[in-house]
């Protein structure tokens, strides 16, 4: 398989948003948009050429829109191979390109966010594991950050302090932060909004639009977080179905 590199030159004609082939989809616009303003910050995303779920993103941990304190290391945003294309070995080809390439740039290692077992959206702790990465740091609930020193003076990686516990100073009813970098919350976060307006709940969004604002995050995983009444809820991005179903159960 060739492995094709985003570019300002190539980010409009390359398909790159999952499963979705409509360029004009805000999905996509919105998530190409994100990827354009971070290029040059060194964020790599680099692709199978196939029209399907076949990439990895990574980008210099200083510039990582997590609250992760790793200096020198660079952070894996996400490493996504499934369907068809599954059994193949490409993972290990994707990976392989970034350790590759963090040496060839003098970084100390890679950092990765998973969790005690495997879940949507997060690296499977098991093939971490497997490829030689390490347990670096925990943070409520279930929130793990893996590293992979090149050196065994490297110092280890660990999480911010404010995204270390499962509840926030937060206004009443539902919060949820997120960002851009996943192209699905640019679809799924109105739905939330208009939904829990109809069903006469709080929701209040905070949309991260910085790394700034995603270092000093209450979570982990900045992509999507949903808390009701300080309390964190889920990072698993929602359809309106499931949403409602959280909410059933806590209104009992």
């Amino acid at each position: 398989m060739e492995l094709i590199r985003l570019t300002h030159e190539n980010i409009e004609s390359e398909h790159i948003c999952c499963a979705i082939s409509n360029n004009k989809d805000v999905q996509v616009m919105s998530k190409k948009e994100w990827l354009s303003s971070r290029l040059d910050e060194g964020l790599v995303f680099l692709k199978g050429d196939v029209r399907g779920k076949c990439f990895i993103e990574y980008i210099p941990a200083e510039y990582a829109w997590a609250p992760v304190l790793a200096d020198g290391y660079m952070y894996i945003d996400c490493l996504w191979v499934s369907g068809q294309f599954k059994g193949h070995g490409y993972s290990n080809l994707l990976l392989e390109e970034c350790i590759r390439e963090s040496k060839e740039k003098g970084k100390k290692g890679l950092v990765a966010l998973s969790s005690k077992k495997k879940m949507g959206f997060l690296a499977d702790p098991k093939y971490l594991k497997y490829k030689g990465f390490e347990l670096a740091d925990t943070a409520e609930p279930y929130f793990e950050l893996w590293y992979m020193p090149f050196s065994a003076d490297a110092k280890k990686p660990c999480f911010n302090d404010c995204s270390k516990k499962s509840t926030a100073e937060l206004p009443s009813g539902f919060t949820l932060y997120y960002t851009s970098q996943c192209p699905f919350t640019a679809k799924y976060v109105p739905l939330l909004e208009t939904a829990a307006r109809d069903s006469g709940v709080d929701f209040n969004t905070v949309h991260i639009t910085s790394c700034e604002q995603a270092k000093n995050a209450p979570c982990p995983f900045t992509t999507f977080a949903l808390y009701y009444d300080g309390k964190f809820i889920t990072h698993e991005i929602l359809s309106v179905n499931k949403f409602m179903n959280i909410l059933s159960d806590l209104r009992g």
